[in-house]
């Protein structure tokens, strides 16, 4: 059951009607890979618990670290939080692996945690228990306004693509689906909004982001964007997840949502400017 509510943070409505939208996929439109967060704070906070100075620190200690790292590179590609877990051994006086290595043993915990979800849609299961609620709706009406859709993720390219396959939605993003590359340079949100500028001849005022992370919240703030934090409690469902509202505002979302169940709100404060 929906617990929808629009809280303003900043901006009451962006400065100007959106006609690119960016959105991020994981936590944003899917819900394939919820619970990444915790299977990637639990490993990396066992691992610095083994280093000389983590194993003065009490697990709480531990922990806040490691989430606070953690919620600095949502929206990045992966690597980028294995990058960051190194430098943190290296710092607590531990000797790292590589960061590839901790991409794999992360992306093996997380594949073993996903596959059910994958078999259930390529069962032919039902799609929206994997999505934030209202997403199709949303990306249906968006479209229906000729506004154009781009799809922007840190998870790797093929497997978002797949993903948004299996989801059905592949459809709506016209404007392209991005993915992460295997050289962690070619890619970035920052990119993707530039190239969304450029190909539309847009202002920053006539583009608005739909993230749940740091990442993509300020990247769209950066240009002068329209940012909508969406703080949705994946693993429950409904209502807000108060870790992720507080990244968002902390990164300067202007709205914060748990979901898209309320179209009529979302099309109103969006489009609407003469009110």
């Amino acid at each position: 059951m929906s617990t929808f509510s629009l809280e303003v943070i900043h901006a009451a409505r962006p400065a100007k009607p959106p006609k690119a939208v960016m959105f991020d996929f994981d936590g944003t439109v899917s819900l394939i890979r919820e619970g990444w967060q915790a299977i990637l704070l639990e490993m990396e906070t066992r691992l610095l618990e083994k280093t000389p100075r983590g194993h003065e620190m009490s697990k709480d200690e531990l922990a806040k670290i490691v989430t606070r790292q953690i919620e600095l590179n949502i929206g990045k590609q992966t690597i980028y939080q294995c990058v960051s877990l190194a430098d943190r051994m290296r710092e607590f006086g531990g000797e790292p692996e590589t960061a590839e290595a901790y991409l794999a043993e992360y992306e093996r915990r997380l594949n073993e945690r996903i596959a059910p979800r994958l078999e259930h849609l390529r069962r032919d299961g039902d799609r929206k228990m994997l999505m934030i609620p209202g997403t199709v709706e949303l990306l249906q009406a968006l479209r229906r306004r000729g506004v154009r859709l781009y799809l922007a993720s840190g998870t790797e390219d093929g497997a978002l693509k797949e993903d948004a396959r299996l989801l059905g939605v592949t459809e709506y993003f016209d404007g392209g689906i991005y993915g992460g590359q295997k050289d962690p340079s070619q890619f970035s949100k920052a990119m993707i909004v530039d190239k969304i500028l450029r190909e539309n001849n847009l202002t920053g005022e006539e583009l608005t982001g739909f993230g749940d992370g740091h990442t993509e919240t300020v990247d769209v703030r950066a240009v002068g964007g329209f940012t909508v934090g969406v703080a949705s409690d994946e693993q429950h469902g409904a209502g807000i997840d108060a870790w992720k509202r507080r990244q968002l505002i902390d990164a300067g979302a202007d709205w914060i949502i748990p979901d898209y169940t309320n179209l009529a709100v979302l099309e109103d404060r969006l489009f609407n400017h003469g009110c």
